[in-house]
């Protein structure tokens, strides 16, 4: 039977950089309605990605959340204007605005859309001391021309993973989604229509969890190791400086 170990021996770690979870900092709370940002990813004047997100819109609404969806019409491509483009800064200010984002893509070729694509690219990781994605929740949707594909949204898990966000378990692919939505843009009473509300919920539910307590939960050893490191050479720089 193997033995516990009572005094761990850790000659890499750089305890200064590790202290004990600080369980004030996990239980505090903001008032408030939680903010929640929503991208879609087409441009077709009937945009079944468009309607989705504007159902999630009101079900959000309805659960309290104060939201802002982002027209991606006016959003040049990447790198084809600069950053301080009004749309792209629009993009980025309204992202770090957000507690909580709901992102919707078409399927297009098994992946998601340019438009879409275009939009999370436009997002830096950071800029300067702002990160306009990271700790924020994220639930994703995908909707399907044809037969229920989950290629897409598999993908928008990977991309939030980049992104640094807290992905919910659940999510959400609508089928045939042109027969989903009546005339005035509404989705119908349907399985897929039930398992958007359940999304919508728990987006809900793992924002007001996380809220307060998102940058705390993504502060990582190894940054505040590096930050620490930056700091002794910079002392040591100002020390030795004439």
């Amino acid at each position: 039977m193997n033995k516990p170990i009572t005094s761990p021996s850790l000659p890499h770690l750089r305890q200064a950089s590790l202290p004990q979870p600080d369980h004030q900092r996990l239980a505090a709370e903001r008032q408030g309605s939680p903010r929640i940002l929503l991208l879609y990813g087409s441009l077709r004047p009937q945009s079944f990605s468009r309607k989705l997100a504007l159902e999630a819109e009101r079900l959000l609404q309805h659960l309290g959340c104060d939201t802002r969806v982002f027209d991606p019409h006016a959003l040049p491509l990447l790198d084809s204007v600069d950053k301080g483009h009004p749309e792209v800064q629009r993009l980025r200010e309204w992202s770090h605005w957000s507690e909580g984002q709901v992102w919707v893509s078409p399927e297009r070729h098994g992946t998601v859309t340019g438009v879409f694509k275009n939009q999370i690219d436009w997002l830096p990781l950071e800029d300067g001391s702002v990160r306009p994605t990271q700790g924020r929740t994220l639930a994703v949707m995908q909707v399907c021309g044809g037969s229920q594909s989950f290629n897409t949204v598999n993908t928008l898990r990977v991309l939030g993973r980049w992104m640094r966000m807290l992905t919910i378990p659940n999510q959400s692919s609508v089928a045939k989604a042109w027969q989903e939505f009546d005339e005035d843009g509404r989705m119908k009473p349907s399985p897929y229509y039930d398992r958007v509300v359940d999304v919508v919920e728990e987006l809900v539910k793992f924002t007001l969890l996380t809220r307060g307590r998102a940058d705390y939960l993504v502060d990582r050893y190894s940054e505040r190791k590096g930050d620490a490191l930056a700091a002794e050479l910079a002392r040591a720089a100002g020390a030795t400086g004439v």
